[in-house]
């Protein structure tokens, strides 16, 4: 029997996580921000339950630093396919004074409070989440289903096998599921998969003109989160952006790739992984990634 491409075996495991999700817990929700990985995520639950609905809800924590082009993309994709969004906000909390600015201006951090609590406020039991192995060492410990207790929080030591694609959802009141169905895809197999199926993304991904500021060795969005700063001047270069987070994180990178053929082979060639090379958030130890997850971050 002749195998089937990879790209095919990829999306049927999704599929499956998807509906063996949906089947074993009472109240999922898909977080999507309007980011390519979470628009994958979200076409292939359209594609696991169609002709219906898909049978839950979508969260956001929006850090009120979020690409304008990104949430324009977020909204315009919940008004096309009818789906509930949720939307958990870093800016409410600040303002109310849960929680504070950091003094490095990124709020990517703050997001777990508004998250956890958000899961706790809807009692949702299994939260889908676009993280992939290859991002980040701390993420490559994850399973499919990543047990979270009553605090929202990760012990790699809980974490339970999954062979043969069996999945263990059962948890203890309080606590959540954090399903991840692209574990096993990497940045060039979400590309690829974009290409194949015609997934629309925001124009952000491709290379345009832009005005940027160089810091901490990252081409970075002009903005009013805090930068730029005297000693950093603006200028116009054509960029494009590997993944997008929080504005005063997230990085652009010098590219002339404004097609999809183009972007996947730019991926193919780079020898550094996406985070990696455009997040800030990562670089603030070595352990940043695993620190915050085990604070109840993805």
């Amino acid at each position: 029997m002749q195998s089937r491409p990879h790209l095919d075996t990829l999306e049927s495991e999704a599929v499956h996580i998807f509906r063996e999700v949906a089947g074993e817990f009472e109240k999922p929700v898909l977080l999507f921000s309007g980011g390519k990985d979470s628009i994958v995520m979200l076409h292939l639950a359209l594609k696991a339950f169609t002709p219906a609905p898909i049978p839950f809800a979508l969260l956001h924590v929006d850090t009120g630093h979020n690409f304008p082009e990104v949430l324009d993309h977020r909204d315009r994709t919940v008004e096309k396919h009818g789906l509930r969004l949720h939307v958990a906000s870093v800016q409410e909390y600040i303002d109310t004074g849960k929680l504070r600015e950091r003094p490095d201006g990124t709020r990517n951090p703050l997001q777990t409070l508004p998250l956890t609590e958000a899961i706790q406020q809807h009692r949702f039991d299994a939260v889908f989440g676009g993280g992939r192995r290859d991002e980040d060492k701390a993420r490559a410990k994850e399973r499919v289903f990543s047990l979270r207790d009553e605090f929202s929080q990760w012990d790699p030591r809980r974490q339970r096998p999954e062979l043969w694609q069996l999945y263990n959802g059962r948890h203890a009141p309080g606590e959540h599921v954090r399903v991840f169905p692209l574990s096993n895809w990497t940045e060039l197999d979400v590309w690829q998969y974009i290409a194949r199926e015609g997934i629309e993304l925001p124009e952000i991904y491709f290379a345009h003109v832009r005005e940027v500021f160089l810091r901490g060795g990252m081409w970075m969005t002009a903005g009013d989160w805090g930068g730029p700063g005297e000693n950093e001047p603006v200028e116009r270069r054509r960029i494009r952006y590997r993944t997008v987070g929080d504005m005063s994180c997230t990085g652009a990178v010098d590219s002339d790739a404004a097609t999809l053929d183009a972007v996947i082979v730019e991926i193919a060639a780079s020898r550094f992984t996406e985070r990696g090379a455009t997040r800030a958030d990562d670089k603030l130890s070595e352990a940043a990634m695993e620190d915050r997850k085990r604070d109840g971050y993805f």
